[in-house]
């Protein structure tokens, strides 16, 4: 079970000795992939990408399966390698691969694969031929990112391409999909424009022949936000950790998301310091009274951003505070004031109980997707609840 509100935290040992953790709720994890699944209307794939948004690929990939996600998403072919690895099952769909990718491997473990290009198409067929077997391929388009995905011009190819292996018997095309540039602007005009084309490319794709499992455009902005484009399935990757696609969305608590990721700390140094002390590496914060200051053991070598630098909020000794002075390698300080503090004190970095990712995002110029994703290995990540 996941700690209730306002509960003392347990800290494992490995975890209290590095001062630092980050607390991966599962059970939130579910809760957000139902409340996507259940405003779009369709099954939702959990995206696990990048270790899961930094919240740990292995356990929350089993967690989205548990909650109900069909598929699962990844952008590697090595995270879905160790996906299958780990005895995770049901489907998993990797995108994003260059000459030369495990696509063996893949086809091996039963991984849907995304093919963008003729030379993908071909080293996926040369694997097929090799290990005797059907390979399972998704076709992707672009339909206006300018990003992976076949260009509308060279859509038919690849489409007549594809149905002549699936005729061979070399290839089953599961999936046709695109991904968006501007769903986090439900109004954007490149919206409506990207999904004329993708209708145009599936009509292509089923002239062709092919007739595919699941169509999917959807990203987590797209799956809350625009009805028209859900197809058979919706891809959720930062509306399921908890954190907004973006504020013409909604807000996570408008949404009714919960954050997974809490990151804490402990106070390793607690001390009283005069008025007109400076404060970090060039003194960019300087103490305007007689105050307590209190280092947490958490820098940019964690993935705390340096632009958090006199601006991120930080929950401790009671109140809301922002970083004082520069984000070091290796830690933060906090002006206390005079509250009450001492070495070993809890400090809420972001998520439950404290300021959230999105406001620390505000505070650093940047999205929640990187401030959660830049947690870096050094932290411990502890997982709790989830339903088995």
């Amino acid at each position: 079970m996941s700690p209730a509100a306002g509960q003392p935290v347990a800290w494992p040992a490995h975890a209290l000795e590095r001062g630092a953790m980050a607390t991966i709720d599962l059970d939130a994890l579910q809760h957000n992939l139902a409340v996507v699944r259940e405003r779009a209307g369709v099954p939702a794939m959990a995206v696990v990408k990048a270790d899961a948004y930094g919240h740990g690929l292995v356990e929350c990939a089993r967690a989205a399966a548990a909650g109900g996600a069909p598929w699962l998403g990844v952008a590697l072919p090595t995270e879905a390698v160790r996906l299958r690895d780990a005895g995770v099952q049901g489907r998993v769909l990797t995108w994003l691969e260059v000459p030369g990718a495990p696509f063996a491997p893949c086809l091996e473990r039963d991984i849907d694969v995304t093919v963008s290009a003729p030379w993908a198409l071909a080293e996926v067929l040369d694997a097929a031929r090799a290990l005797g077997r059907t390979a399972r391929i998704q076709l992707k388009v672009d339909t206006g990112l300018s990003r992976n995905g076949s260009t509308f011009a060279d859509w038919p190819a690849l489409v007549a391409a594809a149905r002549a292996a699936e005729r061979d018997g070399l290839v089953a095309v599961t999936g046709v999909w695109t991904h968006f540039a501007c769903a986090d602007e439900p109004t954007h005009p490149s919206v409506e424009r990207q999904l004329d084309v993708f209708g145009e490319a599936l009509q292509i794709a089923r002239l062709a022949g092919l007739e595919p499992e699941v169509v999917h455009a959807a990203n987590s902005p797209a799956a809350l936000g625009i009805p028209a484009a859900r197809f058979d399935l919706v891809r959720t990757g930062i509306a399921m950790y908890g954190l907004s696609p973006g504020p013409a969305i909604g807000s996570a608590s408008d949404l009714g998301l919960r954050p997974v990721m809490t990151l804490r700390g402990r106070l390793a140094s607690v001390k009283r310091v005069p008025s007109g002390s400076g404060v970090s590496y060039g003194h960019s914060y300087i103490t305007q009274r007689e105050t307590t200051l209190g280092v947490v053991p958490l820098g940019y070598g964690d993935g705390i951003p340096r632009s958090a630098s006199n601006a991120a909020p930080v929950l401790a000794a009671g109140s809301v505070r922002t970083v004082a002075g520069r984000v070091c390698m290796d830690q933060v300080v906090l002006d206390l004031g005079d509250d009450a503090a001492a070495p070993g004190d809890d400090v809420v970095m972001f998520g439950s109980g404290g300021p959230s990712a999105d406001d620390w995002a505000a505070a650093c110029g940047t999205i929640g997707y990187e401030i959660v994703t830049r947690i870096g290995p050094r932290v411990p990540r502890v997982h709790v609840g989830g339903a088995p």
